[in-house]
């Protein structure tokens, strides 16, 4: 029974990290539609995990410096390379959309919310 109490606390915790806020992602892939609204769904999934709210938008290479221009993001996770100089970090998703590596993902992008004070 302490265990699962543990994990409820646990559970709970991760849920409030997140609470109140919203995380603004640009997805990006070669087409800007398939490979980046896959891996847009799967972090809206992780993220509302940890209690945050959740957008994104999904583009093509070519249109990130547009978005950039109309919008706020927190981070870029593509995977396609992005070869506009931009301000904001990006992350590479590749490993986050096919499972080898969703953690690593979290943790970097965790990190970079972290730093934005979310």
């Amino acid at each position: 029974m302490l265990f699962k109490k543990k994990n409820k606390e646990d559970h709970q915790e991760k849920t409030r990290r997140g609470e109140g806020k919203t995380v603004r992602v640009l997805s990006v892939c070669g087409s800007g539609t398939v490979s980046s609204t896959m891996i847009a769904v799967k972090m809206q999934e992780r993220f509302e995990e940890l209690g945050y709210n959740f957008e994104a938008m999904e583009v093509n290479p070519g249109g990130v410096k547009t978005a950039l221009m109309s919008g706020n993001y927190d981070f870029i996770a593509y995977t396609s390379p992005v070869e506009e100089e931009v301000d904001i970090p990006m992350i590479n998703a590749v490993n986050f959309m096919t499972g080898f590596a969703e953690e690593e993902f979290m943790e970097e992008a965790l990190k970079v919310l972290e730093e934005l004070g979310k």
